[in-house]
């Protein structure tokens, strides 16, 4: 089998697809662009060349990145919060029957090594913040309601052992932030008491102490020998590698 383009696994297939960004978090203004993120399957033959297919791809539209399935989850177990939070978004645009599996174990992503890692992401952004201050005087605004909104779902997480992605009712207070109308002290301040709060909701936390990695990984194996065995059926028989998927699917059904 030759190697696809890039673009033709994202094209023929995706599994799950969906919007991300300010259109998913509810912030989304005139000005907004559509930020697209999705899964893809790569064909299991393909991981048997030395040149394996690629964990990610950007495009082919613009704002459009893509992740092969077994990198997306493996990113999730280990908690990365744009992953576990394109897992989430209210705005699905495609999930086929592997996609839907794949949306029916948010759950298993989940715990309590979140805080972890949401709180590590946030306090990078915000060095970034503080160095836009230094420097200019005041920080980039928008970079800043980003921000307050992850250290909002974290501590929201924390809380309720759910993952929610759209801002609800506080779309206003967090808009004025981008806007530049709230001080920066102010900013700062609502900065420290949601942090200090989503530390106070890891100590209680519904969540699991870790993720369910042996459910994911069934997922995954399961979903890798179900691409190969139609491409085995394609292929050469007489392939020593085609005759041992052949055999074992065989020996299954016995």
């Amino acid at each position: 089998m030759q190697p696809p383009h890039p673009h033709a696994l994202v094209r023929d297939h995706t599994v799950y697809a969906c919007v991300m960004g300010s259109r998913a978090f509810g912030l989304a203004t005139d000005d907004s662009d559509t930020d697209r993120r999705g899964v893809f399957l790569a064909p299991t033959e393909l991981f048997w060349r030395f040149e394996k297919p690629p964990t990610h791809v950007e495009g082919p539209a613009e704002e459009q990145f893509s992740w092969e399935l077994e990198r997306f989850c493996s990113l999730a177990l280990r908690a990365n919060p744009n992953i576990l939070e394109c897992l989430h978004s209210p705005l699905v645009e495609h999930a086929d029957a592997t996609g839907r599996e794949l949306l029916s174990l948010r759950g298993a992503f989940l715990s309590r090594q979140t805080h972890e890692t949401f709180a590590r992401y946030a306090l990078g952004q915000r060095k970034k913040l503080d160095a836009d201050v230094r420097t200019h005087g005041a920080p980039r605004w928008k970079h800043a309601m980003h921000l307050l909104r992850l250290l909002m779902s974290c501590r929201d997480l924390l809380r309720t052992g759910t993952l929610t992605v759209d801002v609800g009712d506080r779309r206003e207070p967090l808009l004025e932030v981008k806007r530049g109308e709230v001080p920066w002290d102010r900013v700062e301040s609502w900065m420290a008491r949601l942090a200090a709060e989503a530390e106070e909701a890891a100590a209680r936390s519904p969540l699991p102490a870790e993720p369910d990695r042996a459910r994911v990984e069934d997922f995954v194996v399961r979903t890798r020998r179900a691409s190969a065995l139609p491409a085995a059926g394609q292929a050469d028989p007489d392939d020593e590698v085609v005759q041992g998927v052949v055999r074992g699917r065989a020996l299954r059904q016995r």
